[in-house]
């Protein structure tokens, strides 16, 4: 293993606190994989990618069990609302205890406390007196830790990599999580089959001795400073202060909480779709949420080649997202369902990294895990609203419905939240209608002209000033 000396090891100092311009376009880093140089970051993906294949075994067996317990999409939905409401209630409160405390500690916490609760399912599994309410309890229990973990997890990656690669670290843990999203469905299908679901939870506990492993054989000095927020009261009010000061932070956020609470309802779809319309075992399942994986997987590694975050390609992937999901929905076969479930994968992925990434660099350091928290709470956290809802629809009016509802909520949300932000940042949409060749479709700034950046010729302006908080005023600019 490379002792992980040097540039992409030592921590740089950062005195420039007018982060949001050089974070939102970084220069290109050493390509796809250039994160994985740095030896703290190589230990957290390592570790992660076992446990991550072992949470994607216990979501797959959970949702399978309930839906075997009951016999209802909708408590499939109760499971999954229960699992995300402790981030809708307390997820603030976790982006504050994410910036109070160093991280990797709280990572070893938390981490410990995931395992436990999966051995716990495990355990009334395999002794066979689990009943749906276990369930439920286990999952609200998850969704607690979680509360913490996430955001903690999220801001962490800028501490393992500094800004320069933050990008291509987020695009990388999200190709590590749809990685695994590969192996732990199949996996899961295969051991609910043959042997039963409590030996997939059993698995899943013990796969969170990975990442405690890889948090303790980091170098603590290695990591990159930042700063902590101080003790005192106001701290949450401080955080959201900020953020209702930075409209350029609001509406992707916004964006990405319709997203989330609607169209990511992935486990009451597929399993409906699984048992009620297609009429097939754990194991096709398993398939069909693998096929999703592939997509994704896809998704996370085109994006870790990009090198900016911009926020016409959110809007533009969150509407063709909606799109696909109706298509899907519309299928009259299993062989075009499932094939569209990769491009669905891939798109909803490139929504994800993109707002999580442009997020993270637009947000001053020392916010960042309160605007973190912020927006996980939003992204997952509608979880609870939306969950019961659509599962009641899929139940009510069929898994087709179900899942065309979450579509047109999507695409309806890209376009309005589109058009607000196309003012926001003094754009708008310039159509050109030319004789034998299709439409051509840009961005070009109020006055008329197309707003590019001279540089290169390859970037436009899609900031502006006047968005001022506890930092100085600034101009945002993304690549086009």
């Amino acid at each position: 293993m490379s002792t992980g000396s040097g540039a992409d090891s030592a921590p740089a100092h950062n005195g420039d606190h007018d982060t949001t311009r050089t974070r939102i376009r970084t220069r290109k880093t050493g390509g796809t994989f250039s994160s994985l140089k740095v030896r703290n970051y190589r230990l957290f993906f390592t570790g992660a990618i076992v446990s991550n294949t072992g949470t994607w075994m216990a979501r797959i067996t959970q949702d399978w069990l309930v839906l075997s317990l009951t016999g209802s999409a909708a408590a499939v939905g109760i499971t999954t609302a229960l699992q995300f409401l402790p981030m809708l209630l307390f997820g603030l409160y976790g982006g504050v205890v994410a910036d109070r405390y160093p991280k990797r500690r709280l990572l070893l916490l938390t981490q410990s406390a995931l395992g436990l609760c999966g051995l716990t399912l495990a355990g009334l599994t395999l002794s066979g007196h689990v009943q749906v309410w276990h369930v439920y309890l286990v999952a609200f229990l998850l969704g607690m830790v979680t509360v913490v973990d996430n955001p903690t997890r999220q801001s962490f990656a800028s501490e393992m990599v500094g800004p320069a690669q933050l990008r291509n670290a987020v695009s990388l843990n999200s190709a590590n999580f749809q990685s695994a999203r590969l192996v732990g469905p199949a996996v899961a299908g295969l051991l609910i089959a043959s042997v039963g679901s409590g030996w997939a939870f059993l698995v899943n506990g013990l796969s969170f001795l990975a990442p405690l492993t890889a948090l303790l054989l980091m170098r603590p000095a290695e990591l990159h400073k930042v700063e902590r927020a101080p003790r005192g009261r106001g701290r949450l009010r401080e955080g959201l202060r900020y953020v209702a000061g930075r409209p350029d932070l609001i509406w992707p956020i916004a964006l990405v909480g319709f997203i989330g609470t609607f169209g990511f309802n992935f486990p009451i779809w597929l399993t409906a779709f699984a048992d009620g319309v297609f009429h097939v075992g754990p194991g096709t399942y398993g398939f069909l949420n693998t096929l999703m994986a592939v997509g994704s997987l896809i998704g996370a590694l085109l994006s870790a080649r990009r090198g900016t975050s911009r926020l016409r390609m959110l809007v533009g992937a969150a509407a063709v997202f909606g799109v696909l999901e109706i298509a899907a929905a519309l299928s009259p076969g299993f062989w075009l369902f499932a094939l569209l479930l990769v491009p669905i994968g891939m798109v909803g992925l490139t929504v994800n990294v993109t707002a999580n990434s442009y997020v993270q660099l637009a947000t001053d350091p020392a916010m960042r895990g309160r605007v973190m928290s912020l927006y996980m709470m939003v992204f997952v956290g509608g979880t609870p609203l939306g969950a019961p809802l659509l599962g009641w629809i899929t139940d009510t009016y069929g898994a087709r419905a179900g899942f065309a509802t979450g579509g047109a909520v999507s695409l309806a949300a890209a376009a309005v939240i589109g058009l607000v932000l196309s003012r926001a940042v003094g754009v708008r949409l310039r159509v050109e209608l030319r004789r034998w060749r299709h439409p051509h479709v840009r961005f070009v700034s109020r006055d008329g002209r197309d707003g590019r950046d001279g540089r290169d010729g390859q970037e436009r302006r899609d900031g502006r000033e006047g968005y001022e908080g506890r930092e100085e005023a600034r101009r945002l600019t993304v690549r086009a």
